[in-house]
């Protein structure tokens, strides 16, 4: 459902010396720009585009046709939102932010840990360190995609390894059905075999800072009963 006229916010292009805008959610069109998969007519909350959205004043077919080299208004709109600037209110844009830098602080955790002792860093560290260096995150790029240009500013005051970790698994034919499904979540499953009785034997490798998280869901699924053991470590 298209997002209401009193919620929305401008986006705009300026090119060839003309402006272009569009109003949109605010929230779908960063999703748009992240490379998300979103469906332009839900982004809009109209499906014009103008030359001055707050007077009404739209862009003309022709105008549209001569710059794009189309005049369909969703496909315009796809232009500008892609090479355009979305104008988002002081709220919005301090709400985003918090939530990007917490989706990299996430990230970080996953899957690095502090080479000192193998653990990782709680995502609040991790904050307080982008902080403490003074990190830019774009609120409009893909959060994952900015992790190692952070990583390296936070290693000035925070040390952290990105290691990935190959756990050799062995669950009870009882538990094997219910796990099966569950744990391929975690990570890659590089090797697996069933056993003459029935139990699961796999080689997984996960990110390194989800090994106690996957130990955890490994003993709730077989109530105890697996059987692990760290194989190999692999790190940046």
């Amino acid at each position: 459902m298209p997002v209401s006229l009193d919620n929305a916010v401008i986006a705009r292009l300026k090119t060839h010396g003309e402006t272009f805008e569009i109003l949109v959610d605010p929230y779908l069109a960063r999703d748009f720009k992240e490379g998300r998969e979103v469906n332009v007519e839900d982004i809009l909350a109209t499906p014009y585009v103008f030359k001055d959205a707050h007077k009404g004043d739209k862009a003309s077919e022709h105008e549209m046709e001569k710059i794009f080299g189309t005049s369909d208004p969703y496909e315009v709109a796809k232009i500008i939102l892609r090479k355009g600037e979305v104008h988002l209110t002081q709220q919005q844009r301090k709400e985003m932010l918090e939530e990007k830098k917490k989706q990299v602080a996430m990230i970080i955790h996953r899957n690095g840990v502090d080479p000192r002792t193998g653990y990782p860093h709680p995502p609040e560290r991790i904050l307080k360190a982008m902080e403490e260096v003074g990190v830019h995150v774009d609120l409009f790029k893909d959060a994952e995609a900015q992790v190692p240009q952070i990583l390296k500013a936070i290693r000035r005051v925070l040390p952290i390894r990105i290691e990935t970790k190959v756990i050799a698994v062995k669950i009870p034919s009882e538990y094997a059905g219910r796990a099966f499904g569950e744990v391929r979540h975690f990570g890659t499953i590089k090797r697996e075999e069933w056993a003459s009785d029935g139990s699961w034997m796999f080689l997984i490798e996960i990110p390194g800072g989800i090994e106690e998280e996957f130990y955890e869901k490994l003993n709730a699924l077989t109530k105890g009963h697996a059987i692990t053991k760290l194989v190999e470590r692999k790190g940046l």
